[in-house]
């Protein structure tokens, strides 16, 4: 059993050594053992849950409105108890909370349980909503099942919302009460408060938008791995490698530094390496610019994090915030180390601007083509926590292909493909990846490109084949695939 266990166990809020845990550790479920294990692959601290704030959420979600109503309702009912009402999305952001008990929310303030935070397993480690939310199940995380030794002094249950219509993970109900407070009816609550979640949504779905996409997180702190380096690439192509060279000559030097270029190119990535290369202990505080209806709440987080030793500090997308808030921000970074993303230095509001001693240019991914394999390895492999193999007609695709938004352009491409597949084909990238022409196709002609693609992309077709699928002449086939400047590995 002990090889089955994490290498860091604990129990009862102490670390303790395994042979101590094991016989305890053993009669707890194989889905807690499971999300232990996944939380220490993720390099969640197992001290304390770090910050992760996305912000404000789109209010006028169907999800968010009738789950709004629904704790609210149960809210009042319960204002003497010690629980705490909380609605989630699907990726663990917290979207509002609800409790009548002041010393509770004080307490859940401090571990960041809180709206505008995200409690997803990869975050904050095992706990309720995360752990509902990754398997998709009713779920019920008590004191010292948590993997945080600072949530060993809750108890939470969660349970998923589904969209009545769609079947779509929305996300979650969750509720939290105290460790030594009874939890007998915690999860009932959870799934009446869920259940009615999910008819109210039903009843109201009529003419109803989709939920807009989830935003980037805005405020995140990230602690040293277990093992340095781990989960970074370490070797990639000269201008990549030259980039950060200056940035980390710049960081050991004392200087301030703004990474510059376009987005997506790893501006963010490459500071916070820098700083892990001379500073491996360093806490990274990584941030962007939040929408302008969090800022005050974005400035707010800073007070408590900057004060903490050995923490480097990383703002992405300085040129997007306002004059006002740049002066605060700098007011409340002064005396720790600080680099700075922006697309141009130009751009960067004066406050800021006139800290930085040294600009590093990062060079676009279309400049480094022999990188794009290696990242796209490297980001299936997160995605699925092992290597998967790219084909070689799929690398050469890729590698092909301009990439406009960049390696951001690049993972979200590579995470689509590697969830569907332990081997990347041609067949599984979008259809845009195999166009050589950047003009802007017309809605036919996207089709057109989307159904040859989607045809000449299974193994085994020839273009015979697809021509006859397709209800067209070879001739017209090759006519079309010349014309759309199809790379359509044959």
């Amino acid at each position: 059993m002990d090889d089955q266990l994490p290498a860091r166990a604990h129990l009862q809020g102490e670390l303790v050594p395994r042979q101590v845990a094991s016989a305890q550790v053993a009669r707890m479920p194989h889905r807690l053992l499971a999300s232990w294990q996944r939380s220490e692959d993720y390099g969640v601290p197992v001290e304390t849950v770090q910050p992760v704030f996305t912000g404000a959420y789109d209010e006028q979600s169907l999800f968010f409105e009738c789950g709004q109503q629904v704790l609210g309702e149960l809210a009042r009912n319960l204002a003497d108890e010690p629980i705490s009402l909380m609605l989630t999305d699907a990726d663990g952001l917290v979207l509002n909370r609800f409790s009548g008990d002041h010393a509770l929310l004080r307490a859940l303030d401090a571990v960041h349980l809180a709206p505008g935070f995200s409690y997803a397993e990869r975050e904050a480690g095992t706990n309720g909503l995360g752990l509902a939310l990754a398997d998709r199940v009713p779920t019920v995380v008590r004191a010292e099942q948590h993997y945080a030794l600072s949530l060993c002094s809750y108890t939470c249950a969660a349970v998923p919302v589904l969209d009545p219509v769609t079947g779509r993970l929305e996300g979650a109900v969750n509720l939290t009460t105290w460790s030594q407070a009874s939890s007998d009816l915690l999860l009932a609550l959870a799934h009446s408060a869920a259940s009615t979640t999910s008819a109210l949504m039903l009843s109201r779905a009529s003419g109803r938008t989709a939920r807009p996409a989830p935003r980037g997180e805005v405020f995140r702190v990230e602690v040293p791995r277990l093992e340095p380096g781990a989960g970074t690439l370490r070797e990639l192509s000269q201008p990549w490698t030259a980039a950060l060279h200056r940035a980390e000559d710049a960081v050991a030097a004392g200087r301030v530094v703004a990474a510059v270029g376009e987005r997506g190119t790893g501006r963010a990535t490459l500071l916070a390496q820098a700083e892990r290369r001379h500073r491996p202990a360093s806490r990274i505080l990584a941030a962007s610019a939040p929408a302008p209806a969090d800022v005050e709440a974005w400035l707010d987080l800073w007070t408590p994090e900057v004060g903490k030793p050995h923490t480097a500090v990383v703002v992405r997308r300085v040129d997007e915030l306002p004059v006002w808030a740049a002066q605060r921000l700098r007011d409340l970074v002064t005396e720790v180390p600080l680099a700075v993303t922006a697309e141009r230095f130009e751009d960067i509001p004066a406050p800021l601007a006139g800290l930085v001693d040294a600009v590093v240019q990062v060079p676009a991914l279309r400049e480094r083509a022999e990188d794009v394999v290696a990242l796209a390895r490297h980001a299936a492999m997160r995605v699925r926590g092992r290597e998967i193999d790219i084909d070689p007609s799929a690398a050469h695709a890729l590698e092909q292909h301009h990439w406009p938004g960049n390696v951001s352009e690049l993972v979200e491409v590579v995470r689509a493909a590697a969830g569907h597949t332990d081997r990347i084909e041609v067949r599984h990238l979008p259809a845009e990846l195999l166009t050589g022409s950047r003009r802007r196709l017309s809605r036919i002609e996207a089709f057109e490109r989307d159904e040859i693609v989607r045809v000449l992309t299974r193994p085994g077709v020839t273009m015979r084949d697809a021509a006859e699928e397709l209800g067209m002449s070879r001739a017209t086939l090759y006519r079309k695939v010349a014309h759309l400047e199809l790379r359509v590995p044959r």
